[in-house]
């Protein structure tokens, strides 16, 4: 449960007065119901006790009615208050939330990032967000408000009706509201939570088919993908009906509570009013005020048949938000990117990735790492970009360590293009534009020319021709040229390349890596190769064992 305090605290640091206001309205709306129900009760009863007694034409109708319209007009517009300034602030919370974890997720490690997929993250940012609404909306706030209402109307009644009534109403809705809650808690936690397991299954099960729908159809996947999504759905239906079963029997229960508490107070009213200790009109208040108790503890029955789903976001939320968001420093000026016996070792694994490693990369100088598959250059240049921290050795960018730059002073100087590039859907200038938002068409070309691709993008259309999904239009050689013009566009002093070109025929190879160092006279260029051509193109040639 200290997950969704910590949510909690999350919210309400984030808008703490509107929340406060609504939780001091939602205690005034259970209020005014209890005083409007027991005004009601009082009036009825003492109208018709003085007709019966003939006084009917002295007894002052007018003050008890207007109040009574009072409360009911009074009740209304606090609940429109209540509602407005909770759900408002509850969503500009979740939008802050949002942002916030996103943040976290972008400056996480590199191993913390590959090990999320697509579908995951997006489950995050929405579902497990959206889970947490009933935090201040359904748990919380209606808790402390249901409290605070039993506490004071046990204050008011005792000073009306009687300790007895007063006490027996208030522990009666506290306590056994308690034990009904507490049971229908436990017994909806694992439905909820697999539930919203089995909800986030599907959504990941499905987008992920929809991805690769080409492939699983390639492979004679697609139908066992799509009983597979249906499967996650059935399980989250199953544990949705067990959840609201769960719901339905807490209705039940309260429901029979309330009546039982009900009867109580009417019954022990009416017993003071036959000893004379109590008028007939003020027995009747307390009947009325423990129908109107009921709205204290009832609307909780669906956040405790959720505390599973909640608890769950509440925690993955809470652990997602403990990245640290690194601060922006000023930007370093180095000439030099140093490795000084840099090693990696993977947790679990038998062999290191990367064995001790050392080289000095300086301006103009091309420098390719060579070796059989599995020797760790791709791993190499992880840690030259900073994306892993190594198990031993330092890597200094000028006279700074690595691990001291922030992720914008080391961006400024740095670019990788990975092994695995990503090509969003949209126009070849918007893939262009995501390295360099402000270049113009002219540089845009620029850059194509020096891979050799603005011919095939001439033909294509230009710079508008689309790209659909994960780059589709394009061939593998292709998009791989584009994503390193897209990072010959940031003029990086320091370009690491791994494979830049695989999938290439060796003439365009040799062509695109003459345009690289064209285009970058000046730049230190990392690259972890096996070709004959890249081979060739290097100043410096390390093969890694």
């Amino acid at each position: 449960m200290s997950a969704l305090w910590q949510a909690f605290a999350l919210i309400l640091r984030d808008q703490r007065t509107a929340l406060l206001r609504g939780a001091a309205l939602s205690v005034v709306v259970l209020l005014a119901g209890v005083s409007l129900l027991g005004l009601s009760g009082w009036f009825i009863t003492a109208a018709a006790a003085a007709g019966l007694a003939g006084a009917g034409a002295t007894f002052d109708v007018f003050r008890p009615s207007a109040l009574v319209r009072f409360l009911a007009l009074g009740r209304t517009a606090a609940r429109y208050g209540e509602r407005v300034l909770t759900h408002d602030a509850t969503l500009r919370a979740f939008a802050s939330l949002r942002v916030r974890l996103l943040r976290s997720y972008a400056s996480a490690p590199y191993d913390r990032l590959m090990a999320l997929r697509g579908p995951q993250l997006l489950n995050r940012l929405t579902a497990d967000i959206d889970a947490l609404d009933g935090v201040p909306l359904r748990l919380i706030l209606p808790l402390f408000a249901g409290i605070a209402a039993q506490l004071l109307t046990f204050a008011v009644l005792w000073a009306l009706v009687g300790l007895t009534v007063a006490a027996t109403l208030a522990l009666g809705f506290i306590g056994g509201g308690a034990l009904v809650l507490i049971w229908t808690g436990r017994s909806a936690l694992v439905p909820s939570r697999r539930a919203e397991i089995a909800a986030q299954a599907f959504r990941a099960r499905f987008i992920d088919m929809v991805q690769a729908r080409r492939d699983l159809a390639i492979y004679g996947q697609l139908v066992a993908q799509k009983h597979s999504v249906l499967a996650a759905d059935t399980r989250r239906q199953a544990d949705r009906i067990a959840q609201d079963r769960s719901e339905r029997r807490a209705g039940l229960a309260l429901s029979c509570l309330g009546t039982g508490l009900a009867t109580a107070a009417l019954a022990i009213g009416m017993s003071l009013a036959q000893r004379g200790q109590l008028s007939p009109a003020l027995a009747a208040t307390g009947f009325f005020a423990a129908l109107a108790l009921h709205e204290t503890i009832a609307p909780l029955r669906r956040a405790v048949a959720e505390i599973g789903r909640m608890v769950l976001a509440a925690r993955r939320v809470v652990a997602g938000l403990s990245a640290p968001v690194v601060q922006p420093q000023s930007v370093l000026m180095a000439t030099t990117l140093r490795l000084d016996a840099v090693s990696f070792h993977r947790s679990g694994a038998s062999r290191p990735s990367l064995r001790p490693l050392s080289l000095t990369l300086n301006p103009g100088e091309t420098v390719v790492l060579a070796g059989p598959s599995g020797a760790g250059k791709s791993t190499a240049l992880l840690l030259a970009a900073g994306l892993l921290t190594p198990s031993t050795g330092t890597i200094w960018l000028g006279r700074h360590s690595l691990t001291d730059c922030s992720e914008t002073a080391l961006r400024a100087q740095l670019t990788l293009v990975p092994q695995r590039t990503t090509l969003m859907a949209g126009s070849i200038r918007q893939a262009l534009h995501l390295a360099a938002p402000d270049a113009d068409d002219a540089s845009l070309w620029a850059a194509l020319t020096a891979v050799a691709l603005d011919q095939t993008i001439r033909a294509k259309g230009g710079l508008d021709a689309q790209l659909g999904p994960k780059g589709s239009g394009l061939s593998g050689g292709e998009a791989r040229r584009l994503a390193v013009a897209r990072a010959l566009l940031r003029r990086p002093k320091f370009l690491l390349l791994d494979e830049p070109t695989e999938g290439i025929d060796t003439a365009t190879a040799r062509a695109v890596l003459q345009g690289i160092r064209r285009y970058l006279p000046e730049a230190a260029i990392l690259t972890a190769s096996h070709r004959p051509a890249e081979l060739e193109w290097a100043d410096i040639v390390l093969t890694l064992p």
